[in-house]
């Protein structure tokens, strides 16, 4: 099996969920490492975040972690063979009001990433622009938006239902 520190985020993301699914710990993978993954590296970010489907208590995610190598510093989880950190944001899985729908698995050398769609992954940028103007993750958006199929009817139903049309105009006018 490859080594931990020749691992991508894709990679070192589907090692950490395939571990963790076998002690019936089920993760998605959110948040800028969706980024890095779908605007194929524009865009580095060294935590991956990880939302649980169901509550696991912090110190069984520890115990099953310390198994491959990982210790707990803060809130985060770190390897001494990556720079990538782990952190387990509290759910449940959603962007604004409403729970992310459409999940997809990816699969790799070293097991399978559930990963939050490109589609997802435009909300959930788009959410840190509409509500604290954060214009780098605007960016991020584009980025996944031009490199990936996205429903772009589904970013606009959304960002209406959020009360955020003004601000999805300029996304859009920035996608052309």
């Amino acid at each position: 099996m490859k080594k931990i520190k020749e691992m991508n985020v894709q990679e070192l993301g589907a090692y950490i969920s395939s571990h963790l699914q076998k002690h019936g710990v089920e993760i998605t993978l959110t948040g800028g490492s969706c980024v890095t993954i779908y605007s194929d590296n524009q865009y580095i970010s060294m935590d991956i975040d990880f939302v649980e489907t169901y509550y696991t208590k912090r110190k069984d995610l520890k115990k099953y972690l310390v198994e491959i190598g990982f210790t707990e510093e803060n809130r985060y989880f770190k390897h001494p063979e990556t720079d990538y950190f782990i952190e387990f944001p509290p759910g449940p899985l959603a962007v604004g009001e409403e729970a992310i729908k459409e999940i997809q698995t990816i699969h790799t050398d070293v097991g399978e990433l559930r990963i939050i769609s490109p589609t997802e992954c435009v909300k959930d940028r788009l959410a840190s622009f509409y509500f604290w103007n954060d214009r780098q993750c605007l960016n991020q958006a584009i980025m996944v938006a031009k490199n990936n199929e996205i429903n772009l009817e589904e970013v606009k139903r959304w960002s209406l239902k959020e009360g955020e049309e003004k601000k999805f105009n300029e996304f859009e006018s920035l996608l052309k």
